[in-house]
């Protein structure tokens, strides 16, 4: 098994289902893999740049109008993202046509400053185990954050710590050959609540694992 140093499902401990329709070009978040180094990390799925502002477009250039003959194809939706999320906010998954994420708080995994698992929080890995053998994944990504509360270079170490230590439960669990990890650790990096209160700073202290949906 190559390491690269990245249901039973949780719906029934999810209450909250909000799904999002958005239409975007799919790419493949689960790229090369690439663990050791830390130069030049990718970014996690969902953060990419995009353009500061539309551009204007002048309805009537010659040069925008169809050939004669020529027709547009119809549209149709690329992609499907469906977000459900405890009530709690402890945990969360998401769901594309592409990609399946899951999101736990470091709370319900750890203890204060601690990359150390609890039996519940590996108990909670193990069913993440589950449905990356139901979809056949072998491309795993396993990202560390935290809040913005200390030195950036504390949150980078304990955010990797703790991205290792979820990787080690799903090696264990995963024991198919040719499973790969992404593992990363971006500290204060890409929160995804506002870190001047503490209920935005608890749901910025996560792991996120992610990996691609099958295709059947």
């Amino acid at each position: 098994m190559t390491v690269i140093r990245t249901p039973s499902p949780l719906v029934p401990r999810l209450a909250v289902t909000l799904t999002a329709a958005t239409v975007m070009i799919a790419t493949n978040l689960l790229g090369a893999a690439s663990a050791q180094a830390d130069d030049g990390p990718s970014v996690p799925p969902g953060t990419e740049a995009t353009a500061a502002a539309p551009v204007e477009v002048d309805p009537n250039d010659p040069d925008l109008k169809l050939p004669d003959g020529s027709t547009l194809a119809e549209p149709k939706v690329l992609d499907i993202k469906q977000v459900v999320e405890d009530q709690s906010g402890d945990e969360r998954r998401e769901d594309t046509n592409s990609d399946v994420k899951f999101a736990l708080q470091a709370e319900v995994l750890f203890g204060k400053d601690s990359a150390k698992l609890s039996a519940q929080a590996k108990a909670r890995i193990s069913a993440i185990a589950e449905e990356i053998k139901a979809q056949n994944a072998t491309k795993i990504r396993v990202f560390g954050f935290t809040d913005n509360l200390g030195s950036s270079a504390h949150g980078d170490v304990l955010s990797r710590k703790r991205a290792d230590a979820v990787q080690n439960v799903l090696d264990q669990e995963l024991t198919s050959a040719g499973v790969t990890y992404e593992v990363r650790g971006y500290g204060e990096q890409y929160p995804i609540a506002d870190n001047s209160t503490e209920a935005g700073r608890k749901k910025n202290r996560r792991v996120e694992v992610s990996f691609p949906r099958s295709e059947s």
